[in-house]
């Protein structure tokens, strides 16, 4: 791994653009130490942009950044990792490419899908949606901590908790095994994304 995993995952704002990385750049000032970009609906181009951008921000902080879906942006842009998705390239194929260095996610619901990526050499696992969120359409139930907790002790890295996170969620989060959690509106969309990312770093004993 080029970089620690930290407890607390900030997700970039859908969009993308100078609002998102402003939230990032508070994030970071306030201890973040994990930032995901996720820039849906860009091009290409403007995708590798905001990367490039984000991975500024979190290298001149000690910051590790990933970037979500695409594992040729992500190394492209020098970020520390990537997070794939169910339906984005093969966690195998993704480490071919990437190499040892590179840290990788992959989502998994079940103790099944998460040995499987483990074994394909997922360094981390994101499970959700831990409760019911509008930040992103067409999720599954909702697992609640019992789902968190059945993936988590299925496997021997860090299981990274999302979906409908907040606060007053961490502690049920962190008994059920989770290792951090990840979050878009709660830092992203907060009136104040410092205090917000300080809230969730005190929450999870990381402040």
């Amino acid at each position: 791994m080029s970089r620690p995993l930290g407890p607390l995952h900030v997700l970039t704002d859908a969009r993308g653009g100078p609002a998102a990385l402003a939230a990032v750049e508070a994030a970071v000032a306030a201890g973040a130490p994990v930032v995901q970009v996720r820039a849906k609906g860009s091009t290409d181009r403007e995708l590798y942009a905001f990367a490039r951008a984000v991975v500024e921000v979190c290298a001149a902080a000690g910051a590790t950044c990933l970037v979500n879906d695409r594992v040729d942006v992500a190394l492209a842009a020098g970020a520390d990792g990537t997070h794939l998705g169910a339906d984005d390239l093969p966690l195998a194929a993704a480490r071919r490419v990437a190499g040892p260095g590179h840290l990788l996610g992959g989502t998994a619901r079940d103790p099944a899908r998460a040995r499987l990526l483990v074994a394909e050499g997922a360094d981390y696992l994101g499970v959700g949606p831990a409760w019911p969120t509008s930040t992103k359409t067409g999720l599954p139930d909702a697992l609640g901590p019992a789902g968190v907790r059945a993936v988590a002790t299925a496997v021997d890295v860090p299981v990274i908790a999302i979906g409908g996170v907040t606060v007053a969620r961490v502690a049920d989060l962190l008994a059920a095994g989770a290792a951090g959690v990840a979050v878009v509106g709660a830092v992203s969309a907060a009136p104040d994304p410092r205090a917000a990312t300080r809230e969730l770093l005190r929450a999870l004993g990381a402040r």
